[in-house]
């Protein structure tokens, strides 16, 4: 995986020149989900030593951290105050029981790109619901709710622009459900990170493909996926666009229709082309995305494509356990 998913992006945001804020003090607890606002370090704590907490992500890395620091947690930036039970490594290396969630299973969690930043769309109270909170998903948010320790089940995606448009959209919700979104970096990575994450009943994976339409490369790599020795705990699932891009409705950007590219133009650069943006660059792309990212309010700004296919996997990854 790469260790710059966070980058220098909308999610990273930059908590430093938001003016002076107030800072949360959180009791540390074993399993929780924290990031290092320097480095971007993300993962559950696993150990309390010498003035450290130490962080593990879900490949098993860890990394230490000065306790009297600032980190952040569901996207808020926090300090840590005295664990209220213990924190530590039981028998064998691994962490303590007594909670349920990614330090319990034995392989911790990192943390998906926060809620709390710049490129999440805010919930919205609407009066036809009495003035109850809307999130982007269009499910009615879980105020003043507190953090949640992450499942040990997660969702997959396989680019950060598909990170980044689930978590506009779909973040509040993860965040009460606990769900941890990863970058999969391409659909060919899918059989080795399945390899290593080795699923189970109780750390199922959902995935999300792009262009997954009969005969493409995807549809070969999710066929074999299911029907290999990890399908029974293992969903993947997709829409037919080329790119996540077209996902947004293209009246949100003044089209009629996203315009077809020939094959012989690389598709991102040739959307960027017609559209009269920049494209020579690969940060020119990456603005484009932005932009476009920044067209998309709610979930009525997307095509039902692909709604459909990112609920059906929330549903996979937290059906109960048992």
């Amino acid at each position: 995986m790469d260790d710059d998913r966070y980058g220098s992006d909308v999610l990273s945001g930059d908590w430093r020149s938001r003016g002076v804020q107030k800072v949360r003090q959180v009791p540390l607890e074993r399993g929780m989900v924290l990031e290092d606002p320097v480095t971007g370090w993300a993962g559950a704590v696993v150990r309390l030593e010498a003035g450290n907490v130490e962080l593990e992500d879900w490949k098993g890395r860890t990394r230490s951290f000065p306790f009297s620091g600032q980190f952040l947690l569901e996207g808020e930036l926090v300090t840590l105050g005295r664990p209220q039970a213990p924190v530590g490594r039981g028998p064998g290396g691994t962490a303590s029981a007594g909670r349920s969630g990614p330090a319990a299973s034995g392989r911790p969690a990192a943390a998906a790109p926060p809620v709390g930043r710049p490129g999440v769309a805010p919930a919205v109270r609407h009066a036809s619901d009495g003035g109850r909170l809307r999130t982007a998903s269009g499910s009615f948010a879980v105020e003043q709710q507190r953090a949640r320790v992450a499942l040990p089940s997660r969702i997959m995606v396989e680019g950060k622009h598909d990170a980044e448009l689930v978590e506009k959209v779909w973040g509040a919700d993860l965040r009460v459900e606990g769900v941890v979104v990863e970058e999969l970096s391409g659909v060919d990575n899918l059989a080795d990170v399945l390899e290593e994450f080795r699923p189970t009943r109780d750390r199922r994976v959902g995935v999300l493909v792009d262009h997954l339409v009969p005969g493409s490369k995807e549809s070969r790599f999710a066929s074999a996926v299911m029907q290999g020795k990890w399908g029974a705990h293992v969903l993947v699932v997709g829409h037919p666009f080329v790119d996540v891009w077209q996902s947004v409705k293209p009246a949100r950007l003044g089209l009629e229709a996203w315009p077809t590219i020939p094959r012989s133009i690389e598709w991102k650069k040739g959307i960027c082309q017609h559209l009269g943006w920049p494209h020579d660059e690969q940060a020119d792309i990456a603005r484009a995305w932005q932009r476009i990212l920044g067209q998309v309010r709610t979930f009525a700004d997307l095509e039902p494509q692909l709604l459909g296919r990112v609920e059906e996997l929330i549903d996979f990854v937290t059906e109960p356990r048992g």
